[in-house]
């Protein structure tokens, strides 16, 4: 354990000094050892049946100075079946930490708790029974609890009470840190935040709203209102002359532009919802949480995430990096979004989204790694798509841990990542300040014991030895779907403006302050990714968008914007944790995509019969395109035999939403029925809706049926010439014409 003592040394020194002090006659009588005050009994943390939960609202001080009164206070709660009587607290306080390492070494080991204890202070309030609470407060001084040293005091707060059978034991504990930070630090330490606000999807393929979700998330008291809200408690500081107030502290947001579209075309209202009968009920919700998310971003830096936030890295591992770079909002090939309006010269139609919405300039060259972590290719992407700097998890840097101030030199959450023959910069998020504020609402105690670990980890950092006089750096980015208790995270974001040694940083700042040495991408220790079977019909998906891409006569990138858009829904980073609800999607995304094929069709007549008057008579076909752009396409003709040939007509342009008339060349060689395959497909040879057989109908003379009917009419002519000729010259010479021999004919009458 790094830095950590070992309890023997520690009891020891106790021993010595209760000596020291005890021959001095200086010992204070609120003061004896441990083992007169802490009974076996009492100390049994290994019972796990101690029924009395302890909540903590109160630390005060949140930072010792010589001279407190320090003030521990909350509620008790039986979580028993036996009512408990004659309740009284105490702290107990362990050996002082002057390292994060020493500190992070508790988690494993925790301290005893036998250094200093306070006498026992009863809980008033009388019996307490089953499912019943009481609060309590124990107070102390400093000079009482021996803070005499600049660190953190790991301290016990240990409750002891009478059960129903009047046997007195330890009945609940809970262990907290106090504070006694430097008053000058040597390094002072900057800490900045980037705050997600994204939601998993809520739309399908189409757009549409597949369920009502998002309207909780954004009423009262859901996440995303608590998100925000943690924001909006930041107190404020004295507003200069003639200004407004401004939060004491900037917190950068990292902002989905699909989250904020989804919540304008709520707010736009009414809107559908799939199987519900009435308009979706978070048309008022949704417009108030966006004017709230206005005034927020006017005082904070706003950074855009890709759109709907894909999971890059599974995307790239698949084949699919032209899907990222669409999702992009710092280049003009991020065209993914339900609007196909053209985007600006240099940004990406994400960018466009939070510009109109929020009506502020977001950052767009910051990419924040889902799961902390980044393949190499992906990192090459995003290059190539305008991101210029990243932001991952220290295990995603073969020395990530550098960062945190555990060793010697301090905390630096700049670093540089090698990639391509060049270096790419980076941050690096503080895992351990950030998992904290992700789940201080499950920490044992309440929200306020995790705020004192925040504030115990932040002034160890101070202290840390050898670190740059010029400062340090922290980055608190908790995971994507953090679920924030307002008021604790708030308190969290305040604290670098309230203690010696912090101060307030946004992330643009951290990219100008230290840095360190982190190594390389290293591979997640637990790959997390998408579905493989969802991935698979993202890839059919987006396969089939491509070849209809190579149809399209416009810019395919502004045409397809919106099935684009869909993809990037289909892969966002939320289905992660919801493999099934992906591959629900990815199938019904490839349905839909598929289903634009067939949008461009050849009609076949009534009967399936197409009928030819003349033998150099065209075929007339018609052809719609329900698409709502114009594509290009070419007519595949496929005849049986060679009584019927046809020409070729080229490519036909056929415009959105309409009904085009073909006339193909066509000559019929004989009269009779030919059966034809007609198939669209685009430039590249992509087929376009579904082959069609026709039967086409001659009742017009090919050119071999002629031959045969002129040369029958040219022998019958020469017949009846030569016996014309021959009558002239019987006629000339005066010879009668013979007559034939006459033939007997049958009787007419029955000779019976």
């Amino acid at each position: 354990m790094v830095g950590r003592r070992r309890p023997g040394r520690r009891t020891a020194a106790c021993a010595v000094l209760a000596a020291l002090l005890t021959g001095l006659g200086t010992a204070s009588p609120a003061l004896a050892s441990p083992e007169d005050e802490i009974p076996v009994t009492e100390d049994d943390t290994s019972d796990p049946g101690r029924p009395v939960q302890v909540e903590i609202t109160r630390i005060e001080p949140r930072t010792i100075a010589p001279g407190a009164v320090v003030t521990v206070g909350g509620t008790l709660t039986n979580t028993g079946t036996d009512t408990l009587t004659d309740l009284d607290v105490r702290l107990q306080r362990g050996e002082v930490l002057t390292t994060r390492a020493e500190l992070l070494a508790t988690d494993a080991d925790p301290d005893p708790y036998t250094d200093v204890s306070t006498p026992f202070q009863e809980v008033p309030g009388g019996a307490l029974e089953p499912g019943d609470s009481v609060p309590f407060a124990v107070t102390a001084t400093v000079d009482e609890l021996r803070m005499d040293r600049d660190g953190v005091y790991p301290v016990l707060l240990n409750l002891n009470g009478a059960t129903g059978g009047g046997e007195r034991r330890r009945v609940g504990e809970l262990s907290t840190f106090l504070v006694r930070p430097a008053a000058q630090p040597a390094a002072p330490v900057g800490v900045a935040w980037l705050w997600p606000l994204t939601e998993r999807m809520h739309r399908d393929a189409d757009g549409r709203f597949v369920d009502d979700g998002l309207a909780d998330e954004v009423a009262a008291d859901g996440r995303l209102d608590r998100a925000l809200a943690a924001v909006e408690r930041l107190p404020e500081a004295a507003p200069a002359e003639g200004g407004a107030p401004v939060p004491v502290a900037r917190v950068t947001l990292a902002v989905d532009p699909a989250l904020v579209e989804a919540l304008e075309l709520m707010a736009a209202g009414p809107y559908d919802v799939a199987g519900e009968d009435d308009a979706g009920r978070g048309t008022e919700e949704a417009a108030a949480f966006l004017d709230r998310l206005r005034a927020v971003a006017a005082d904070h830096p706003v950074v855009a995430l890709p759109y709907a936030d894909v999971d890059a890295d599974a995307l790239t591992a698949v084949g699919l990096p032209d899907v990222v770079t669409r999702s992009l909002p710092g280049t003009a090939e991020g065209t993914a979004a339900a609007d196909a309006g053209t985007p600006g010269d240099a940004t990406g139609a994400g960018a466009e989204i939070l510009r109109d919405v929020l009506r502020v300039e977001p950052r767009t060259d910051l990419a924040w790694a889902v799961g902390g972590s980044l393949r190499a290719d992906t990192l090459e992407t995003l290059r190539a798509g305008g991101i210029d700097e990243v932001v991952l998890a220290p295990d995603g840097l073969t020395d990530g841990s550098a960062v945190l101030g555990l060793d010697a030199g301090g905390a630096a959450a700049r670093t540089t990542v090698p990639a391509g023959g060049a270096a790419v910069d980076a941050l690096v998020v503080d895992s351990g300040l950030s998992g904290l504020v992700g789940s201080a609402l499950q920490v044992p105690g309440g929200t306020r014991v995790a705020e004192q670990r925040y504030v115990a980890e932040l002034s160890l950092i101070g202290l840390t030895p050898g670190a740059d006089p010029a400062g340090q750096s922290v980055l608190v980015a908790p995971s994507r779907e953090v679920d924030a208790d307002p008021t604790a995270v708030s308190a969290m974001m305040a604290t670098a403006t309230q203690l010696p040694g912090l101060r307030p940083a946004t992330v643009a700042q951290l990219g100008d302050g230290p840095a360190t040495a982190t190594g390389e991408l290293a591979a997640p220790t637990e790959p997390g990714g998408l579905d493989p079977d969802g991935l698979t019909d993202v890839v059919a998906a987006v396969d089939l968008r491509d070849a209809l891409a190579g149809a399209v006569v416009d810019d395919p990138a502004v045409a397809l914007a919106p099935y684009d858009a869909a993809v990037s829904r289909a892969t966002s980073a939320a289905w992660r944790d919801d493999p099934e609800g992906f591959r629900a999607g990815a199938e019904e995304l490839r349905s839909t995509i598929d289903g634009l094929r067939r949008q461009v069709t050849l009609l076949s007549p009534a009967d399936g019969t197409y009928s030819l008057a003349s033998a150099d008579a065209p075929l007339v076909l018609t052809v719609h395109n329900d698409l709502p752009f114009t594509v290009r396409v070419e007519l595949q003709l496929q005849t049986r035999g060679n009584a019927l040939t046809v020409g070729d007509v080229g490519a036909q342009t056929l415009a959105p939403d309409q009904r085009t008339t073909l006339e193909v060349p066509a000559e019929v060689r004989q009269s009779g029925r030919f059966g034809v395959v007609a198939t669209l497909t685009t430039p590249d040879g992509e087929p376009l809706g579904e082959s069609v057989e026709l039967q086409v109908r001659s009742t017009a003379y090919g050119s071999i049926s002629l031959i045969i009917t002129i040369g029958a009419a040219a022998l019958l002519g020469l017949l009846f010439l030569r016996r014309l000729v021959r009558f002239l010259l019987r006629r000339r010479r005066g010879t009668p014409e013979e007559e034939p021999p006459a033939v007997a004919l049958p009787p007419t009458r029955s000779p019976v």
